[in-house]
């Protein structure tokens, strides 16, 4: 089953914890701090992969997750690198934040490959934090914490050239003429579900088109499958718009292209105003029968507008050579910069802040008072003037929001009891 669209949840690996561990040889009766670092996070990484041409794997497993990075170890040991997990794509597929609809990544033109979500960084051992006056830190730091995200992939086919009108009006035939695709072509609404896409070759060069699934009224509201078609021509530069000319299905040809258009406009303006031609199919049907010729009236209405006329039988051949030449006329007078969406959405930028350890213990003397150690307090301590009451409610919303309070509280700390920070004595109460 051919599927443009999946949504699916990606997480990143988990960095490793830092170990707390101390040297204990032999002959060697206060060795220092010893604990191995933890080992990376894998990545959440998406490549693209020519041999596919459907998101259909995504419809079925919809969780991805990289490998955590496994703990330090003893005598400096680092923790294993967590696998990276690689999600291959088509060619031409948008990734954006699920939520706010957001690009993050396309991947089309040069970019082949590209990490989505990083894994998080290992912690430090013990052994980061020994200094002259902390020579036995108890304490490593925890490893970052993996990143997820619900992410929507979209396939927007690449193609110079789209074909776009309404449900049978020849646009399959038509590309089965020009093209060596091989579309369903039948006599049905509605009968091309998937784009299909084919390369054509003239004298004057070769571009590649796609014939877009058929439209309907209301298509840029999202009526029938209205986004899931128009999304294919977002990359097009330009566009022939397929008419049925003889009027077989008794439809107004000049009606139908004002519609097809206004829900481009409605969709897109930037894609209703590239370059356009009309094909005016089915003359092999059409019967001189005294009434004016539907060719002659297309010309008159359009023309004037810039918008060429060619009439053509996709099923005999007729005018579709001159057709094609013009299209590559048109090709050549528009930029050749392929249409790449541009990143919207940055996923790094949710990371937490930086986590550094610290330890929270009772001191052995006296059950009332509380030792908190570590860099993150150390670190805090040294930019915080405490003797100002803004630094100090600064300090103390510190406390709440790195989860020492917590741990005080989990450590069983009372109102009244005291807590003691790298030489600062303060009185805890609720």
């Amino acid at each position: 089953m051919f599927a443009d669209r999946a949504k699916i949840f990606i997480r990143s690996g988990k960095g490793g914890d830092g170990h707390v561990s101390f040297r204990r040889e032999l002959y060697v009766p206060n060795g220092g701090p010893d604990g191995g670092d933890g080992g990376r996070g894998g990545d959440v990484i998406f490549e693209v992969d020519e041999g596919q041409n459907t998101l259909g794997d995504y419809r079925h497993k919809r969780k991805y997750k990289a490998e955590d990075g496994q703990e330090g170890g003893k005598r400096r040991c680092h923790g294993a690198d967590g696998k990276d997990v690689v999600l291959k794509v088509p060619e031409g597929t948008v990734i954006m934040d699920a939520e706010s609809r957001k690009v993050i990544a396309d991947m089309s033109g040069d970019n082949k490959r590209q990490i989505v979500l990083k894994g998080g960084n290992g912690g430090k051992g013990n052994q980061h934090y020994a200094t002259a006056t902390m020579q036995v830190p108890k304490y490593a730091q925890p490893g970052q914490p993996a990143q997820e995200l619900e992410v929507l992939l979209e396939l927007k086919v690449i193609a110079d050239v789209g074909l776009v009108g309404f449900p049978n009006v020849g646009k399959s035939t038509f590309l089965s003429r020009v093209t060596n695709a091989q579309p369903k072509i039948a006599n049905y609404h509605f009968t091309t579900l998937s784009p299909n896409l084919g390369v054509v070759d003239t004298e004057n060069g070769g571009f590649v088109i796609a014939d877009i699934p058929g439209l309907i009224e209301g298509a840029s509201e999202g009526v029938g499958l209205g986004y899931e078609f128009l999304r294919h021509i977002e990359r097009t530069r330009v566009m022939i718009h397929i008419v049925d000319a003889a009027s077989t299905e008794g439809r107004d040809p000049v009606e139908d292209i004002y519609k097809i258009n206004k829900e481009l406009e409605s969709y897109n303006p930037e894609i209703a105003a590239r370059p356009q031609v009309i094909a005016a199919n089915k003359i092999d049907c059409i019967f001189e029968d005294g009434e004016e010729n539907p060719i002659d009236r297309l010309k008159a209405e359009f023309e004037p507008k810039g918008i060429s006329v060619y009439p053509i039988s996709a099923v005999t051949g007729q005018g579709v050579r001159e057709l094609l030449f013009h299209v590559k006329e048109l090709l050549d007078t528009c930029e050749r910069e392929p249409i790449v969406f541009e990143q919207e959405f940055f996923p790094e930028d949710v990371l937490v802040a930086e986590n550094l350890p610290f330890t929270v213990e009772h001191l052995e003397e006296d059950e009332h008072i509380f030792v908190v150690e570590g860099p993150k307090i150390e670190k805090m301590l040294g930019y915080t003037n405490l003797d100002s009451e803004k630094g100090f409610a600064f300090f103390q919303k510190f406390l709440k929001d790195g989860g020492i309070l917590e741990e005080l509280e989990k450590a069983g700390i009372q109102e009244g009891d005291t807590v003691r920070m790298y030489g600062f004595d303060f009185d805890y109460y609720k």
